[in-house]
């Protein structure tokens, strides 16, 4: 296989890059018409675990690094010579993985975005992870409670993967980490840093992983995040919340701990992305 043009923009192979909003992608009951304008012969459950676009040769390139499987790349003329390897792997990976080369205006047509930051690939989702599993051989790890915004998610992610952060935990209302925006940003390590999902009982879940947590919060009786007592616990569990209402007071009283980076010049707090990294480089496993 190598990158060809299509016949016409309504080929059904484009229209995993056109027709579907990234909500879409997650729900298997939208994928069956796809499947079936693929191929009607074939089982139309096949996509039951849905898709995802990743956006850029770097992103891409960590996604089938991580083994993830290929569905159908796109790109601009001007990035030929970027996308020709991540063909190849394709091919590696999935022989029946088409390839389309797009002038700049008919990629504009096809997806809809103005502007995109090299090519556009559509991947298998992976099954979902068991959070007890990445809790098993974890020492350091972050719950990320409600954190509703692709940037934050993506840039925890970036600093989980730089700072030596074992594995994340994000609640049922955090935006998807394999969101486009969420894993260009994180420069796709979301696809190095082992997550998954976890139900309202975590706390009990850490508990019996044998984990100390702690909250970050602004409590008039929190530790310093530098505080030797977080640096020596053999398991942790950092606690971040979303931007304005920060964490749930009952998620704050169910921790072990309360901790806070002190600030100067009358500034109150971080933006989460930015605290997660000073939490996560104060609290690394030494």
């Amino acid at each position: 296989m190598t990158l060809t043009r299509p016949d016409t923009l309504d080929d059904p192979r484009l229209a995993v890059f056109s027709s579907l909003t990234d909500a879409e992608l997650r729900d298997p009951r939208q994928l069956v018409g796809l499947a079936r304008a693929l191929d009607a012969s074939a089982d139309p459950e096949r996509l039951a675990g849905g898709l995802f676009i990743a956006e850029s040769a770097n992103v891409i390139e960590r996604a089938l690094d991580a083994g993830l499987a290929p569905f159908a790349l796109i790109t601009e003329e001007r990035w030929r010579a970027a996308a020709e390897p991540l063909v190849a792997r394709m091919v590696a990976a999935d022989p029946a993985a088409p390839a389309f080369v797009l002038t700049a205006a008919e990629r504009r047509a096809v997806t809809g975005y103005e502007r995109t930051r090299g090519p556009l690939a559509a991947f298998r989702r992976p099954a979902p992870a068991d959070p007890a599993a990445l809790l098993a051989g974890a020492r350091r790890v972050a719950v990320l409670e409600d954190v509703a915004n692709h940037t934050n998610i993506g840039a925890l992610f970036r600093s989980a993967a730089a700072l030596g952060m074992d594995a994340l935990l994000l609640t049922e209302r955090c935006h998807d980490p394999l969101y486009r925006r969420a894993a260009r940003v994180s420069m796709g390590t979301v696809f190095q840093v082992p997550w998954a999902r976890v139900d309202a009982d975590w706390p009990a879940l850490l508990r019996a992983a044998g984990f100390a947590t702690c909250a970050l919060a602004l409590a008039d009786d929190a530790l310093a995040i530098d505080d030797a007592r977080l640096a020596a616990c053999e398991r942790l569990a950092l606690v971040l919340g979303t931007e304005g209402d920060g964490l749930a007071p009952a998620t704050i009283a169910a921790c072990d701990w309360v901790a806070r980076i002190p600030m100067a010049h009358g500034v109150d707090s971080l933006n989460v992305a930015a605290a997660s990294a000073v939490a996560f480089w104060e609290t690394r496993v030494r």
